[in-house]
């Protein structure tokens, strides 16, 4: 609950990006969503959208994670759950899973809770299904 509390301001068109993603690195520890890595001077973080603008993601805090500049640059716009197979398999990373599925569910709520979105929800709704099926 604390998660999705905190994830509100996202809606808030006031609160800039730098804020947002502030809040992206703080509530993942200070690590890259996919690959892990430390974020630090030699690797700044990176707004990754979790469904990606191309498919109606908006930009607020709910729809946004940290990534290293390599993880956003390589992920494109593949989805969440295939990139965090991708993830698995091809670079032998150990991203974790239930924290993108925890990020996933809070962008869904956010999303019930403000309405609208469409194009971003059934996208949405299609990655929480593959997530809960571990695909």
């Amino acid at each position: 609950m604390a998660l999705a509390v905190r994830l509100r301001i996202g809606h808030d068109r006031r609160v800039d990006r730098t804020a947002r993603l502030a809040l992206a690195v703080d509530r993942q520890g200070g690590r890259c969503l996919w690959c892990g890595r430390r974020f630090g001077p030699l690797i700044p973080p990176t707004t990754e959208h979790l469904v990606p603008r191309l498919k109606g993601g908006p930009s607020i805090a709910a729809n946004e994670a940290a990534a290293c500049p390599r993880c956003n640059a390589d992920r494109g716009h593949t989805g969440p759950v295939d990139w965090l197979a991708q993830c698995r398999s091809r670079h032998g990373w150990a991203p974790q899973a239930s924290l993108l599925a925890t990020l996933l569910n809070a962008l869904d709520v956010e999303l019930d809770n403000v309405g609208g979105h469409r194009r971003a929800k059934r996208y949405l709704s299609g990655q929480l299904r593959r997530c809960r099926s571990g695909q």
